[in-house]
Parts: C-alpha cells; structure tokens; sequence
C-alpha cells in the first residue's frame, strides 16, 4: 500500500491507500506538515504558487477614491460676469514741429549800362538789322517805319537765380512818308528780357524785335 500526501479539511488530515488499484480510507487523524517539493521539478506551479509582495500603504490619510472637483461659491442667481472698469488713460498732445522761418534774401542791386543792343527784322522783305540804342537818348529808327526808344537797362543782380538783361522799351510806328503832323502808333512798351525773346520781344503782323543786351 502506497501513502499519499494528507488533504487537509479543517485542520485534520484523512490518509488515503492505494491497494490494488482501490483507494482505502485509513480515517482522521491530525495532518503535519510535509516538507516541500523543490521547485525545479514543477517551475508553472511555483509561478501560480507564489505570493506577489505587499507594498506598504504611503504614510498620511488614504488617498479617495475619485478626484473631488473645487468650483468658487456662486449666489444662487447671479451668473453675470462682474462689471470691467474702465482704465483712464492720459492723452498726450504732441507739440507741432516748430517751423523754420527763412527771411527771403534780399536782392542785390542790378548793374545800370547805357546801351541797350536791339535786333530787329522786317518779316516781309527778310531784312534783319542789329543796332544800339542810348538810354533817354535820341529814338532809333529801323526800316524807315520802326521808332525805338530806352528807357533803362540792366543786368541781373550776382545771387539771381538766371544771368540775364533786360530793358526798358518804347517801339512805335511812323513811316517816314507820312502826312506831316501825323503822330507815331505805340505798338509796344515795356521790359524785354535777353533769355526769352519770344516771350518779351515785340510781336507784330510785319516786324518782330528783341533785345541781346546791354553795354556800357
């Protein structure tokens, strides 16, 4: 008869024997303990028969089991956003750029000449004539028809922007065939410049005319 191991129940062990293929009951008795198999010859049983290590519970009260959510006191029927007062801000006002005053200069006296220099042409016959005419001298005549007369000329001053002459001219109209006592036609007074005949000369149906300059 071969013995097993006891199966304990409630503190007792019940021996069983194998006899010829029957198990035999040898009744109660109090079970002692059996020493331990290595656990090399069943190392999946030793896995499942092992105890996980209990780890101690961290020092302080017990941790809860859901986080408890935090909300500010709120009155019961007030939900409105508390008012923004509004920020006073000091408006700054900029001075204005101070301007910059610049007196005009003053320009500088033009130079007085005696002579004015006139160049004339007769637009019929191409006739083209320079000549000198004096300052509140004798009247010059040109093509026996044209009377010029100076009254001044001078030359622009050293901080004009443009060198320049100009003069002051009397032309009028006699031919020298007419009835006597008949007077001379003005056809222009005024100042003529040198830089621009076109626009300062004398413009007329038969003879234009411009100064060139001044001399002395």
């Amino acid at each position: 008869m071969k013995r097993l191991r006891p199966l304990l129940i409630g503190g007792a062990g019940l021996v069983l024997a194998v006899s010829g293929g029957a198990v035999v009951a040898g009744g109660w008795q109090q079970a002692t303990p059996q020493p331990a198999t290595p656990s090399s010859a069943d190392p999946i049983g030793d896995l499942l028969r092992a105890q996980p290590p209990v780890e101690s519970p961290p020092a302080g009260g017990p941790a809860p089991k859901a986080p408890t959510p935090v909300t500010p006191p709120i009155a019961p029927g007030d939900l409105t956003p508390p008012p923004i007062e509004p920020v006073e801000t000091e408006v700054v006002e900029k001075a204005p750029p101070a301007q910059i005053v610049t007196e005009p200069e003053t320009p500088a006296p033009r130079k007085r000449l005696r002579v004015v220099v006139v160049e004339a042409i007769d637009k019929i016959t191409a006739e083209k004539m320079r000549f000198e005419v004096v300052v509140g001298g004798r009247p010059v005549r040109f093509n026996n028809s044209l009377v010029f007369s100076a009254r001044a000329c001078e030359l622009s001053g050293p901080n004009e922007p443009i060198e320049d002459a100009v003069a002051y001219m009397d032309v009028s109209l006699q031919p020298r065939g007419a009835l006597a006592g008949t007077e001379a036609r003005q056809i222009f007074r005024g100042w003529m410049f040198a830089s621009s005949p076109a626009v300062s000369g004398l413009q007329h149906p038969l003879y234009d005319a411009w100064i060139v300059g001044c001399k002395t």
